[in-house]
């Protein structure tokens, strides 16, 4: 075989490996955050008469990122499992995912900046979780 049809032998080769190395994510809420390591202490129960003993577990706070997608950028927001979108935190009803702004008032609406403009659509147009909270 010459240098010549080597080299493109190889080049095709290594260019559609690149394509099977890396699968795309489906469209899915994220996996459950990975609870920490290391050695854990349970409490010691009291031993004052009359008191009974009930543990106490410290509330869980709520992620404020999604570990599968980005934040939007410039604005206060936290992540909705539930929904599976970013909430904008200083406007009422306005979401985050993938670049696109959502907002409902009396319907579905889009837009690629949270000030507009905004383009109508339907349930079929958002983020399933979204369409199951507001329904139409």
């Amino acid at each position: 075989m010459t240098v010549l049809a080597r080299i493109t032998l190889l080049s095709l080769v290594l260019g559609l490996s690149a394509c099977t190395v890396q699968q795309p994510t489906p469209d899915t809420s994220p996996l459950p955050p990975i609870p920490p390591s290391g050695p854990t202490t349970k409490p010691k129960p009291s031993t004052a008469p009359g008191k009974p003993v009930t543990p106490s577990k410290p509330a869980k706070p709520l992620p404020r990122t999604s570990a599968s997608f980005a934040p939007p950028p410039g604005g206060n927001s936290h992540w909705d499992a539930k929904l599976g979108v970013y909430v904008l935190d200083d406007q009422s009803n306005v979401f985050y995912r993938q670049r696109t702004y959502y907002r409902w008032n009396n319907g579905w609406s889009r837009s690629i900046s949270p000030q507009g403009p905004w383009e109508e659509t339907d349930i079929h147009g958002v983020p399933s979780g979204l369409g199951r909270q507001f329904g139409q």
